[in-house]
């Protein structure tokens, strides 16, 4: 599984991913690429997420409340499955995009993850980083956050600017907010961003499809509801870099890879099947 490179993607890759939005990458931990896909690849994804929500796979899961007026859906890891997922993964130009932006010699695939807030969702996406609750280490990597629907500026994905750069922050359960990944203590508690909003530099745009929003997994991050009209469907595909490393943990990690422990030691580089090398 390789990404297909051609002389249209390197040439929108290059008008897109612009030097400025390297740097800004770099500075931030999120930016936002416009009109980073064409029409056919937004509704190839389109059409992946629409078979996902039909067949759930084990791992799909509600993250609203039963009394919600909405329904916040999420699946993980169907790229094997959803044919639609692996083709935009090699197809497209997301790939190449996500090695400029890392600034890594090579890109592989970590996972798939689809995000659906249905109209009058009120459950928000709490702010929080990614990488604690994954099974790496490695500061070269980046999750792509697609929208297939017209986003709102208050219902988009929001950022923290520069928290990509640390600390770790505790990752909590999103409905009860319980410590399940590391132990109680051992890392510092998310700050209460809603509370003082003012007092950080909250990034976040208003998105249409083809636009791709791009951030660093320690990012801080979260999102609001989704009053509508229409959904809010989203697929997010997490890539990694050269430099990232398999980091075992005493827990499950979100999304879980049974098996993987007793087939890549702690500390190897993510040379897996399970998550194929694109480029480089």
């Amino acid at each position: 599984m390789r990404a297909r490179v051609t002389d249209a993607i390197e040439q929108r890759v290059r008008e897109r991913v612009t030097p400025e939005l390297v740097q800004a990458f770099a500075r931030d931990g999120a930016v936002c690429l416009r009109r980073l896909l064409t029409p056919d690849e937004v509704a190839l994804l389109r059409a992946g997420i629409d078979a996902n929500l039909a067949q759930p796979s084990p791992r799909a899961k509600i993250a609203s409340r039963p009394d919600d007026p909405g329904r916040f859906f999420e699946d993980f890891c169907n790229w094997q499955h959803i044919e639609q997922f692996a083709r935009f993964v090699t197809d497209s130009p997301v790939a190449l995009a996500a090695q400029r932006l890392m600034q890594s010699p090579s890109v592989r695939l970590y996972h798939d993850h689809v995000l659906v807030k249905e109209p009058g969702t009120r459950q928000r996406t709490p702010w929080h980083q990614d990488q604690p609750y994954y099974n790496i280490e490695g500061r070269q990597n980046i999750s792509m956050w697609i929208p297939v629907d017209p986003v709102p500026r208050k219902a988009t994905l929001e950022f923290v600017a520069g928290s990509h750069l640390g600390p770790w922050l505790m990752p909590r359960s999103f409905m009860d907010h319980q410590a399940k990944w590391f132990p109680e203590g051992s890392l510092a508690d998310m700050p209460d961003i809603e509370a003082d909003r003012a007092a950080h530099p909250i990034l976040g745009w208003a998105v249409e499809p083809g636009d791709v929003v791009c951030f660093h997994m320690l990012a801080l991050h979260g999102a609001g509801g989704f009053e509508g009209p229409g959904r809010r469907r989203v697929f997010s595909v997490r890539f990694m870099g050269g430099d990232t490393r398999h980091a075992p943990r005493a827990w499950k990690t979100s999304p879980e890879f049974p098996g993987l422990q007793s087939e890549l030691p702690s500390g190897a580089p993510m040379e897996h099947a399970l998550f194929p090398l694109l480029l480089g």
